[in-house]
């Protein structure tokens, strides 16, 4: 089995989606539950952090990392050429990203509560992500958002001599940083 493989399996793609499904349910359950109630709001406040950053993440990846480092772009490229293939990061590589760059420094920083809620935060805007980028290349789109959503990542796939429109959930950062064209 290979554990490092951008080009997915039907099961290995849909694993996926359960792993980040269940992880986020049951950090908020345990965020719900066992969470001391003084510090609900706070907690509260690090997840909306966590699904904010998510954003700002994402774009930076997507723009500097998949189409400006290699081999990075080089595999990205492979999505831009099929995007119908179920082409993604490897799980065992988001996993460890996560749990290294945002669950780990914060509960070092500011405990375990803050670190479960910044961790559901961009695990959230992860599966939320994953979805969207999903539905963009499978799905019809009968909803609003997600007609919108998938307008713009066409856009995106379009656009290969002018790269741009880097956003998957949101187009905010393309606007800050003025990568959507018209």
């Amino acid at each position: 089995m290979h554990f490092f493989t951008l080009e997915h399996s039907k099961l290995a793609y849909r694993a996926d989606f359960a792993l980040y499904g269940t992880a986020s349910v049951a950090l908020a359950a345990f965020l719900m539950i066992a969470a001391p109630r003084e510090q609900h709001f706070q907690i509260l406040a690090f997840a909306l952090i966590g699904l904010a950053s998510w954003t700002l993440i994402e774009y930076a990846l997507h723009r500097f990392v998949l189409h400006g480092l290699r081999p990075f772009s080089t595999w990205h490229a492979t999505h831009h050429r099929r995007p119908a293939a179920l082409i993604s990061t490897p799980t065992i590589l988001s996993a460890t990203l996560i749990a290294t760059l945002v669950f780990l420094p914060e509960l070092i920083l500011g405990g375990l509560w803050r670190a479960c809620a910044l961790t559901f935060g961009v695990l959230t805007g992860y599966l939320a992500y994953s979805v969207a980028h999903h539905a963009s290349h499978h799905w019809r789109a009968n909803h609003a958002w997600l007609k919108r959503r998938k307008h713009w990542h066409a856009l995106h796939h379009s656009s290969l001599a002018k790269p741009g429109h880097y956003g998957v959930t949101s187009a905010f950062w393309d606007h800050v940083f003025g990568s959507q064209h018209r």
